[in-house]
């Protein structure tokens, strides 16, 4: 038996059936031909690829990337953001329309299928909700979908409106496809620039309330609930808006929810050092609130692990805290800190993490991959779990670095990223 290429010594895991053990995965003419789950396997020609304690997975897939193309291409690009991902071990991205302009028609969505032709990941566009993410008209759902939209959100600001909302859930469920909603009600959040609470009074900073959250929570429960149609709440924060979900959840009501590795690693303490590399939206938290999304990741409360990769440049981070924009970059670390800060505090499995970040987003999106059988695209990641490093932005494939993970040690790192079946990222 001839391939293209043998993984050949590590272990895999696979989610759909739960097995974490060796085994050797068979590529050929960019689909998986064969996993033999054993140790040792009979290779007859092929580029063998020795993997001997690394850990092959399903490709990982980030639903929630700005990748700034069009409008602030200093900041980031669709190849260079592909690019990233690919470092950070992601065979696919879901791209955030608050460009410039948004991603609001079916042309928008047909130029970055476009230009992803030459991204070394797959891209997938989601269309805005509202035209030009105003919150006031609809945009043209069925047309978006039809032209490769895998969903529809006004991330950046969220849909204000009630009805509105309602309405773009009763589309979208036509379309087949859920709405990605940024939940905050800006009348509560104002002029806010971190968490409202202890620290925020400390340092005289005006807050942004978890209410201004919460409350959007339950409204997209309520709604998903009326019209049957799947909400995905983004970027939760807060212990409030995890309990809701956890609820729903049980009442059977079409909603999933992802968090971000800054939302479980860091809490609003660290706001004393004025870093702007801290500021994102929704802020950080505080450490009941870490502990309540680590427990939904845990629990299954929360589905996933997306980056909320926002890239800005360094002039824009550098003004005072208040005027800064809110966004940090995390493609490139979100796998290290999920290692590091859910599986070496045994907090989560390989298989747990494998889902969260793979197999869940796949099936948020319906979208192809989270499985390693016969017949399916060779999207994989290859990570050596033991692998010690030091966040340097200056070794980012991203062309912005505002990581405020600069000078982290972390255990565990994508070695090798495989896309229908082409190395598109190694350190072997």
């Amino acid at each position: 038996m001839k391939n293209d290429m043998v993984l050949a010594g590590g272990k895999i895991v696979d989610p759909a059936t739960g097995y974490f053990g060796p085994a050797t995965v068979f590529i050929s003419d960019g689909k998986i031909e064969k996993v033999e789950k054993r140790k040792k396997s009979k290779i007859a020609g092929g580029n063998v690829i020795k993997l001997d304690g690394k850990i092959i997975c399903p490709g990982f897939i980030d639903m929630h990337v700005h990748l700034r193309e069009p409008g602030d291409e200093d900041e980031e690009t669709i190849i260079s953001g592909s690019e990233a991902a690919a470092a950070g071990g992601f065979t696919s991205i879901a791209c955030m329309p608050n460009t410039k302009p948004p991603l609001d028609d079916a042309g928008a969505i047909e130029y970055v299928n476009n230009r992803a032709l030459l991204a070394p990941v797959k891209v997938y566009p989601v269309g805005a909700v509202t035209v030009g993410q105003k919150g006031d008209t609809l945009t043209e759902m069925m047309e978006m979908s039809a032209c490769g939209a895998v969903a529809f959100s006004d991330d950046g600001s969220g849909v204000q409106n009630n009805d509105m909302m309602r309405r773009a859930l009763e589309y979208s469920k036509t379309c087949g496809v859920p709405v990605i909603s940024h939940c905050e009600y800006s009348d509560l959040t104002a002029s806010g620039v971190m968490h409202e609470g202890f620290i925020s009074s400390k340092l005289g900073m005006k807050g942004i309330p978890a209410i201004a959250e919460e409350l959007m929570v339950m409204r997209e429960i309520m709604l998903a609930s009326l019209t049957g149609a799947r909400v995905h709440i983004a970027h939760v924060s807060t212990a409030g808006s995890v309990d809701l979900i956890r609820k729903a959840k049980k009442s059977k009501v079409p909603v999933t929810a992802e968090v971000t590795p800054h939302h479980f690693s860091m809490t609003d303490e660290l706001i004393n050092s004025f870093d702007t590399n801290l500021k994102v939206n929704p802020p950080l938290r505080t450490k009941n609130d870490v502990d309540a999304v680590i427990k939904g990741l845990a629990d299954g409360a929360i589905d996933c692990v997306a980056s909320d990769h926002a890239p800005h440049s360094i002039e824009d981070k550098e003004l005072e805290f208040d005027y800064a924009p809110f966004g940090l970059i995390g493609l490139e670390t979100a796998l290290g800190l999920v290692i590091t800060k859910l599986i070496n505090e045994k907090i989560l499995t390989w298989v747990e993490v494998v889902d969260r970040m793979s197999a869940a987003p796949a099936r948020i999106l319906d979208i192809p991959g989270g499985i390693l059988n016969e017949g399916e695209p060779a999207d994989i990641t290859v990570i050596d779990p033991e692998l010690e490093w030091i966040v340097n932005p200056n070794d980012f494939k991203s062309l912005s670095r505002n990581t405020p993970f600069a000078g982290w040690q972390l255990k565990g790192k994508a070695v090798m990223t495989i896309v229908d079946g082409n190395i598109v990222y190694s350190l072997i």
